[in-house]
């Protein structure tokens, strides 16, 4: 039976740091994304991939203000399945690129995540989008446009919002259809256009998913064996940038629950990527992993250098006796 791993791509990803996320440079981005798919795909794998939409979603934002006394704005809810669209064609292009069979079977959908309505989210933003800003210019644009900024990993200041959990996808019924078709699916981009039931049907809310904690309810709905977390380094590390920091290769679930009870892993940075990996594997998942998009292959695969990556298992015990 082929196995299926979801893949979590993030926004960052797609718009690298220094970059002015021109379409060039999110073009040739997308084909490095693509090409560790292919590989996953080559090795045997169905692959399902959720994308996050941080700094486009908070770019687009920034284009609907500077043109709304031409064009109304849009709510960011839409915003967010405009960018999956965007997101969504970079990758499908990309993806017909590298990948050996032709045509690939290969689809992007613009899907919907069911949200609480009251979750204490809406109240207390935390999710960063956008461009990042020098203070005075953060500080300025909070006044005139209601924003909520804060300091971003020293980087700069960025806007945040509302991040509520996802509790439901939509169109997981017809994404489970292609997937069972050996289909690489796109779903859930940005963390998926997030709703709330209303009288009748659903209603958008103004907020952004976090994508590696969708990807998880993706990753568990399907059934999937692995869920492998992208990130810009190779290895999650303990003690992280004190002279006690030391990578880790595998962890057994309730060790990594432990580290990050004991705050090894901040909220604004590997906290929701161990919290998505912790989450699965509780809920049934062979192994997740946390790596760098070089080595996404070589972390699932222990034949082809599989020393690589962060794995966390149910047990503390070599990935290849699970996968």
């Amino acid at each position: 039976m082929p196995r299926t791993a979801v893949v979590a791509l993030g926004g960052n990803a797609i718009i690298r740091a220094g970059q002015a996320g021109t379409h060039t440079e999110q073009a040739a981005n997308a084909r490095s994304m693509a090409q560790a798919i292919c590989e996953l795909r080559d090795a045997g794998w169905v692959v399902v991939v959720v994308h996050g939409n941080g700094p486009q979603v908070g770019n687009l934002s920034i284009q609907q203000h500077g043109a709304a006394e031409e064009v109304p704005a849009l709510p960011l809810f839409v915003q967010g399945a405009m960018t999956q669209g965007q997101l969504g064609t970079l990758l499908v292009l990309a993806l017909h690129e590298v990948v050996s069979e032709a045509p690939p079977a290969v689809v992007a959908m613009v899907t919907h995540v069911v949200v609480d309505g009251e979750d204490p989210a809406f109240g207390e933003p935390t999710k960063p989008i956008g461009p990042f800003f020098e203070k005075d210019e953060a500080e300025r644009l909070a006044a005139e446009r209601g924003w909520t900024v804060v300091e971003d990993s020293g980087r700069g200041y960025r806007q945040i919002v509302a991040s509520p959990a996802p509790r439901r996808i939509l169109e997981i019924g017809a994404v489970r259809s292609l997937v069972d078709q050996g289909m690489i699916v796109i779903t859930c981009g940005g963390g998926g256009v997030p709703v709330v039931e209303d009288a009748g049907g659903y209603r958008g809310v103004d907020g952004v998913i976090d994508k590696d904690l969708t990807a998880r309810l993706v990753a568990t709905e399907l059934g999937a064996e692995a869920l492998v977390l992208i990130t810009d380094i190779d290895r999650v590390a303990l003690d992280f940038g004190t002279d006690r920091q030391r990578p880790i290769l595998d962890m057994g679930v309730d060790e990594a629950q432990g580290h990050h009870d004991d705050g090894q892993f901040p909220p604004g940075s590997m906290g929701p990527k161990m919290a998505a990996a912790i989450d699965f594997v509780r809920h049934g998942g062979q192994a997740a992993v946390i790596t760098d998009v070089a080595h996404v292959r070589a972390s699932l695969d222990p034949t082809d250098g599989g020393e690589a990556g962060t794995r966390i298992l149910a047990a503390h015990s070599p990935i290849g006796a699970v996968l």
